[in-house]
């Protein structure tokens, strides 16, 4: 079998990237191990996808390079995805901070990459294994389980590890150390915490509350929402800071991110003098929440008029600079995103090629950018393979 292009991953960046290739009149072949294409969209955001944001800047991603992700998210923006998404009349809306969502299903954007890939009558191979990549006389040979494979021209757009259960393989990693390409080390990102006992002991009995905080190390902050799980810590607040956080660190929780101390929280215990202390906070924190920090000794069971001023400071203090030691993460079965991955530093940030061997590209999540959460990994994902299709001339 002979073909001008392989994209190895038929994922978000593969897709798009296969759809353009194609529609330009390449001969394109897409590998990937799964039945279906476009696993990890359809699992997106509880299944009704966050395909963009509004809102993307270079800021919301993380690198060791964090200038290389301009190039290609200034040439294929937001808007111009957005346009796409409305030339296929697929409805979405938008919820927090910019996020948008279909309104039907993530199958509606499988469904648009599907079809601009048969537009460019882009050939798939399923349910097929890439086991080894060589160097040929011209381009790459490629050894698959369905057999061999030439190619001019090899995409690899296999994704991070974030999902194993999806297929999610470090394929991609293997082929850039095959040809000597750097890979930044890589660990889960956007991902819930695990807790220690007896913290988790408490904790575990909120399973299933949430509430507004600002969650911070010292390099970052997020004001989003903390879900408590029966294993630790998740909630947009807390996979956000996931990416930020380092093994053995603690974080601060401020539960009432919107408090201020003298225009607040003294009045409402002013207000409520008679009150046990825990009656008081229940008007502004989960009751369930206050009986298990009284549990960790950060609360006394006492009346709100036994409170000297400086012990009102204290508690203000405790409530909203929350010092919690993660014991670690949930990992890559519910990570999100994979941090780190191949060295953008090995690549060409206009065309996502590698400097160093010819007709070779990465793009998408196997590179070292990590989004936010909020549908800026996908962002990533078609301006990258955009960057990559733009490589090749009409």
């Amino acid at each position: 079998m002979q073909t001008k292009i392989t994209i190895i991953g038929a994922g978000a960046a593969g897709l798009f990237c296969a759809g353009l290739l194609g529609q330009k009149g390449y001969d394109v072949t897409v590998i990937d191990n799964g039945k279906k294409l476009g696993r990890k969209i359809l699992m997106s955001g509880g299944g009704k996808c966050n395909f963009t944001n509004l809102n993307v800047e270079a800021t919301h991603y993380i690198s060791q390079n964090r200038h290389f992700c301009k190039s290609a998210l200034k040439r294929f923006t937001q808007w111009d995805f957005i346009q796409l998404v409305n030339q296929y009349h697929i409805g979405y809306h938008e919820k927090d901070h910019g996020q948008l969502f279909c309104d039907n299903s993530a199958q509606d954007i499988v469904d648009m990459l599907s079809q601009e890939c048969q537009k460019g009558q882009v050939n798939f191979m399923l349910q097929t294994q890439l086991e080894d990549v060589v160097l040929a006389e011209q381009g790459f040979k490629l050894h698959t389980s369905k057999g061999y494979l030439q190619t001019d021209h090899l995409i690899v757009a296999t994704g991070g590890q974030s999902m194993p259960a999806l297929g999610m393989t470090a394929i991609g990693y293997k082929i850039a150390e095959k040809f000597a390409i750097p890979v930044v080390p890589v660990k889960a990102g956007l991902v819930p915490f695990t807790l220690h006992k007896p913290l988790l002991t408490v904790l575990s009995s909120l399973s299933g509350i949430a509430l507004p905080v600002e969650v911070s190390n010292k390099r970052i902050s997020f004001k989003e929402n903390l879900l408590f799980t029966h294993r630790g810590l998740s909630g947009p607040a807390i996979l956000q800071i996931s990416s930020y956080w380092q093994a053995g660190e603690a974080i601060t929780i401020n539960l009432l991110p919107d408090f201020n101390f003298e225009d607040d929280f003294k009045p409402l215990l002013d207000n409520n003098r008679n009150q046990s202390l825990k009656n008081c906070l229940a008007q502004i924190l989960p009751k369930r929440l206050i009986e298990a920090l009284m549990q960790l000794n950060l609360i006394v069971d006492t009346t709100v008029k036994q409170l000297t001023p400086t012990e009102q400071q204290a508690l203000y203090q405790t409530l909203t600079a929350w010092s919690v030691t993660p014991n670690g993460t949930e990992g890559y079965r519910t990570a999100e995103v994979t941090l780190g991955g191949v060295s953008c530093d090995a690549l060409s940030s206009k065309t996502m090629a590698v400097k160093n061997q010819p007709n070779l590209y990465f793009i998408g999540e196997v590179v070292d950018v990590a989004g936010w959460l909020g549908g800026y990994n996908f962002q990533w994902a078609w301006s990258s393979a955009f960057a990559c299709a733009q490589a090749f001339g009409d």
